[in-house]
């Protein structure tokens, strides 16, 4: 198992406009999470630079700014993410994390297709093993 750095709940925000547009200046980071966020300039550069630190973003240097891009892929990351806190709530166990989602919110006759293509296609891949 690789070791992924560990991306806040802020972080998170500037790190997936980077997964959706890189390389790019912090500016223009800044504009795109005015539109959900609060944040100051400032505040959204600092987050930029504990990711830089943290080794999930990289940057090159571009006349006089910086243009910035992810050094993590969001599919990566976004598994690491899932199997900490399947491994924090609820002991490593899948079913009743998956027990304690569907129980706590209303599904809609497609998501519950769309879940059951899903057991269906993992219960073929484990048979195959």
């Amino acid at each position: 198992m690789e070791n992924y750095p560990k991306i806040s709940e802020a972080e998170w925000q500037v790190m997936k406009q980077l997964w959706t547009d890189h390389p790019t200046s912090a500016n223009a980071i800044v504009k795109k999470l005015e539109k959900t966020v609060s944040w100051k300039p400032k505040t959204v550069k600092t987050l930029i630079n504990r990711l830089v630190q943290k080794k999930a973003v990289g940057f090159e240097k571009q006349g006089r700014s910086h243009l910035y891009f992810p050094l993590v892929e969001e599919e990566k990351i976004v598994r690491e993410e899932s199997r900490s806190f399947l491994n924090r709530f609820f002991g490593g166990t899948f079913t009743p994390m998956l027990a304690s989602l569907i129980e706590n919110r209303d599904l809609s006759e497609n998501e519950i297709k769309e879940l059951k293509e899903i057991l269906n296609k993992a219960d073929k891949e484990a048979k195959q093993r």
